[in-house]
């Protein structure tokens, strides 16, 4: 039976955050794509930002749930007994659903753009699942650990989705700092290895070595994604797809020496790949970004799906000082568009 929180809350909200990410070799953790081709070890890099995503619980009227967002214009309520988990904010009534709470206000607030490709939706449901784990501790429950909070993210997710659900957006949120993970679905105890390539004051020095910018055009990966899982399951692109799985995987070798001009170099190397395989993720300003990077000696691509949304670049420190300033001028003139403030995060969900 649903259980109301409305007085746990009522004096002490409970909040959490987890970071955003950048990555390199997104799109094979989606386990339609990976399972199939466990024999090749299917990876993907990602490094979390420190734009963390905030969900405060708070309050809300008995047998009712409400949910909203910076950056939406409205939020939504139900009555608990009629949740819609197809509606804007549907995965996150399913989360709640899941918890089978009631009496709560859900308030999701982030420090990146809206629908930017920095896997918002799955670090918002990593955070979210955190805050309602945190009354399940209030209530006597054990804490879960991060493991089980990313498995219990993606289930949800994929869930919502009805399949085809990526899981790496999610892994970023829960762990935080800069990751291979490598996908074997196929395993009964956990779908994934996660190799941490750098810690503590390496993420430093990292952070000096990586530029992000927000394009200004926000991006839905739902429709690209699926034009890229149809394309490879057809075996159309997926010749493309493997060599790009050996390049990320030499990247992260990179990435773990500290070799910012060999990394770059396999970026640039990916990205004229991805082209081929993957064109619709570029539109024209992502492209003038990507261009500017690389004949500054930098390597650069597209977050999650791309098709706008964010670029990021890597390269020395003497690189990507100019990159700075030709996306800085490049962005000035549009709205919403910038070089983001940010850094890589070493924490994930709190």
């Amino acid at each position: 039976m649903p259980f109301s929180v409305r007085k746990i809350l009522e004096n002490d909200p409970v909040e959490a955050s987890a970071p955003c990410r950048i990555d390199a070799g997104g799109t094979w953790d989606i386990k339609a794509m990976a399972l199939p081709f466990e024999a090749i070890r299917p990876v993907t890099v990602n490094m979390a930002l420190n734009l963390r995503t905030r969900v405060t619980l708070s309050a809300f009227e008995d047998l009712r749930i409400k949910i909203s967002s910076h950056g939406f214009s409205k939020g939504e309520v139900f009555a608990v007994d009629g949740l819609p988990l197809d509606s804007p904010f549907g995965l996150f009534f399913t989360a709640v659903s899941h918890f089978a709470f009631h009496g709560l206000e859900v308030q999701i607030s982030s420090e990146s753009p809206v629908k930017s490709a920095l896997g918002g939706s799955s670090t918002a449901l990593v955070a979210l699942i955190k805050a309602l784990d945190k009354i399940n501790a209030r209530l006597g429950q054990k804490e879960r650990s991060p493991r089980d909070i990313l498995h219990l993210a993606y289930q949800l997710e994929d869930a919502a989705a009805g399949g085809n659900c990526g899981i790496q957006d999610q892994g970023a949120a829960t762990y935080g700092g800069v990751n291979l993970w490598t996908w074997h679905f196929g395993n009964p105890v956990s779908p994934f290895d996660r190799t941490v390539l750098l810690e503590n004051r390496e993420l430093d020095t990292l952070s000096k070595h990586v530029i992000v910018a927000y394009s200004g055009e926000s991006h839905v990966s739902s429709t690209t994604n699926r034009k890229w899982l149809k394309e490879f399951l057809s075996g159309e692109t997926r010749e493309g797809w493997l060599r790009v799985n050996e390049m990320v995987r030499d990247f992260s070798r990179k990435i773990q020496n500290r070799e910012w001009s060999e990394a770059a170099h396999i970026l640039q190397q990916e990205m004229a790949l991805r082209k081929e395989i993957t064109p619709e993720a570029l539109i024209p300003i992502t492209q003038t970004l990507i261009q500017q990077a690389e004949r500054a000696g930098c390597g650069a691509r597209f977050a999650g799906a791309g098709a706008g949304g964010t670029v990021w670049t890597i390269g020395n420190l003497e690189d990507i000082g100019r990159v700075r300033k030709a996306w800085e001028n490049t962005l000035a003139p549009i709205k919403g568009a910038g070089v983001l403030r940010c850094r890589i995060d070493q924490t994930g969900v709190i």
